[in-house]
């Protein structure tokens, strides 16, 4: 039965640590990392989540877009396990936009990302996946594989103007898009932002 992990929070080494290579195909306990991720994530309200942020250093993170009171506007897709991730190809077009980070509660940043990427990388069963992702999808897998690589979303920030708090985030951005706090709740998916 797969585990609800906690959530380092910013501050912690753990965030700052480079995550090692994943041997695979997947063993029995990172298997149950991922499960615990999965459950970690969704009890979370989160679109994404790397092992680092529960205190592993494995070279692996979660992708699960969906519409959630954070991110009203994002895709539904299924959860992605991604394991010992490259960036292969980046586009130079380059945009602004805003993210939170379940490490980093009641902040939100906005960060510039590429609009478009390549990815390599392997699913649990050691299979080599390539892919790729674009837009709020592309932004996820740019947020978690920085985790891998010991930083957070504030390191991408051009300038301290680029910082808001969660709830003038929720007054600025989501609540002028007519949506309700009842209405967003009893969205079946929920949500809390980027991981």
């Amino acid at each position: 039965m797969p585990l609800l992990r906690q959530i380092a929070q910013l501050g912690h080494p753990v965030l700052r640590t480079p995550a090692t290579r994943v041997t695979l195909p997947a063993s029995d306990a990172i298997r149950a990392l991922v499960e615990d991720m999965r459950e970690t994530l969704l009890e979370a309200d989160g679109v994404g989540l790397a092992a680092t942020q529960v205190y592993e250093t494995a070279s692996l993170f979660i992708v699960a877009s969906r519409p959630n009171p954070r991110y009203p506007d994002a895709p539904l897709m299924e959860p992605e396990v991604v394991i010992n991730p490259r960036i292969v190809e980046r586009s130079v077009e380059m945009v602004k936009g805003w993210e939170g980070c379940l490490s980093i509660p009641g902040i939100w940043g906005n960060v510039p990302r590429h609009r478009r990427i390549r990815a390599r990388y392997q699913d649990p069963e050691g299979q080599e996946v390539e892919k790729e992702f674009d837009d709020f999808v592309a932004r996820i897998f740019q947020h978690e594989y920085d985790h891998l690589q010991g930083f957070v979303f504030l390191d991408r920030l051009e300038s301290p103007r680029d910082v808001i708090s969660e709830k003038e985030y929720q007054k600025q951005f989501v609540r002028e898009k007519g949506l309700t706090s009842r209405s967003l709740t009893q969205h079946p998916l929920g949500g809390r932002g980027l991981g």
